[in-house]
């Protein structure tokens, strides 16, 4: 055997990492690649191209978790490849869902519910809250229509009566469902609907009414039980008997854990039914949301199909078929490991943490803070007054220093307002929040001077 043969290695174990097949046969963008390619090879060529994204630990514009238990991770990893749809076949991840939405609706109050019957709650898993308020708002209009239909009279012209601050999925609902919006317009200083608004606004032709628990522009708590107790009055009085659908999207997972005593779910009788996000601050990675309902009358049965196409009779209520089990297999993971008291601890601590940023914030001098993240771990806050540069100003500078916090302008008839938001996660601790406001108050000493010498600002710089 000669020298070079005996010494003579495979090709992919002397291949330099990023002088093979990436340097001399790039990649198509736009079209399958021709030939296969090696495992280690598609790995490193999709993580570095990933690694042009900003860190989401540090993505203070979403809601969505960004981090979850190790454990929690490896079970989802094992259960990718689980169809929630085929209860038949997967008949325990179908247990856990159930048990899932019961426990939803415990959490929320809801009345008839029975510690055997895993049956007794009126609900569904979702793909996060979007498909959640689908469901909502139709069983709002099928009863709605049913009711209309069943007088003799006119049901051609729904609408729902929302505030403008509501998340853009309400807005897709109305135009999916042909549903008329009709929208209570917000004014500085004021970012949720009033009672009064609301009663001026339903008439017979409203399905519903939407409140808001936890506003995606302020995280701020729309006052549900004067609601409920406006309509209640309304009602009484001869005129339309509206139901009221909370979205609890952003605060479902907290007010009960930070405010148990407050009012605002099913202990309210005007309330039908109610939304939340797992993959918010029910702490699982995207997307899992769930929707349930007062009881089994509040959601129609013609809505309901049945199949017996996967190996059993299955009633579904969804808007999409096939879906992963495995955001439902990590919801229930910390519904069985935090329960009530490590929900508690951790909301506690958001909030805690929020509120010492939103006190800082308020001290430096050059904001004014809309929501100091009592309600839920959320701040809004704009400028004080005219510092020559802008909230925009403020968040671009804030990504060129990894933070990624939106800068926006408030919904209908208050959009002179612009306003930096933070959203305070499981995973960013009071450590990153003294770092996030060292950073804001260095970025705004930077923009600061950088006004005086910025002709159109020169009025600003004394």
């Amino acid at each position: 055997m000669s020298e070079n043969h005996h010494h003579r290695e495979p090709q992919d174990v002397i291949a330099p990492a990023y002088t093979g097949r990436l340097e001399t046969n790039p990649v198509p963008a736009l079209r399958l690649p021709h030939d296969s390619m090696d495992p280690r090879a598609a790995h490193r060529f999709i993580h570095d191209e990933l690694m042009l994204d900003g860190s989401s630990r540090l993505n203070l514009a979403t809601f969505v978790t960004t981090w979850m238990d190790p454990e929690a991770t490896a079970l989802m990893a094992e259960t990718f490849d689980k169809n929630l749809i085929d209860k038949d076949e997967y008949p325990a991840t179908s247990a856990i869902e159930q048990r899932c939405v019961n426990m939803v609706a415990a959490l929320f109050n809801a009345p008839g519910l029975s510690d055997t019957d895993p049956g007794a709650a009126t609900g569904v898993s979702t793909i996060g809250s979007s498909e959640a308020v689908m469901l909502a708002g139709l069983a709002m209009k099928w009863r709605w229509r049913q009711a209309r239909e069943g007088a003799g009279r006119d049901a051609s012209k729904p609408k729902l009566v929302m505030g403008s601050n509501v998340q853009v999925v309400w807005e897709k609902f109305c135009r999916y469902f042909d549903v008329q919006p009709v929208y209570l317009p917000m004014e500085p200083g004021r970012y949720v609907i009033t009672p009064e608004q609301v009663t001026a606004a339903v008439d017979e032709n409203t399905i519903g009414v939407v409140a808001i628990l936890g506003t995606t522009y302020t995280g701020e708590l729309e006052p549900v039980e004067e609601i409920a107790l406006a309509l209640d009055e309304l009602a009484a009085g001869g005129g339309p008997d509206v139901p009221v659908h909370v979205d609890a999207a952003s605060g479902g997972f907290v007010v009960p854990f930070v405010n148990p005593d407050m009012l605002w779910d099913f202990r309210i009788p005007r309330v039908v039914s109610i939304n939340v996000s797992g993959h918010k601050y029910g702490l699982t990675y995207p997307g899992i949301g769930f929707v349930v309902w007062r009881d089994p009358e509040h959601l129609p049965e013609e809505l309901v199909f049945r199949v017996n196409y996967l190996g059993g009779d299955m009633p579904t209520f969804t808007l999409n078929f096939s879906r992963p089990g495995s955001q439902l297999v990590g919801q229930y993971y910390n519904f069985l490991r935090l329960g009530h008291a490590g929900y508690r601890r951790i909301m506690r601590a958001l909030r805690g943490t929020a509120m010492w940023l939103s006190d800082r914030l308020s001290e430096a001098g050059d904001f004014h803070v809309i929501s100091d993240g009592s309600a839920i771990p959320v701040i809004a806050f704009e400028l004080a007054e005219e510092l020559g540069f802008t909230v925009f100003d403020i968040s671009h500078e804030l990504r060129s220093r990894g933070w990624q916090v939106p800068a926006y302008t408030m919904p209908a008839a208050a959009t002179e307002v612009a306003v930096l938001r933070i959203v305070v996660r499981e995973g960013f601790n009071a450590d990153l929040a003294r770092l996030l406001f060292d950073d804001i108050v260095t970025v705004c000493g930077y923009l600061r001077r950088g006004a005086a010498y910025r002709p159109e600002a020169r009025h600003f710089a004394h």
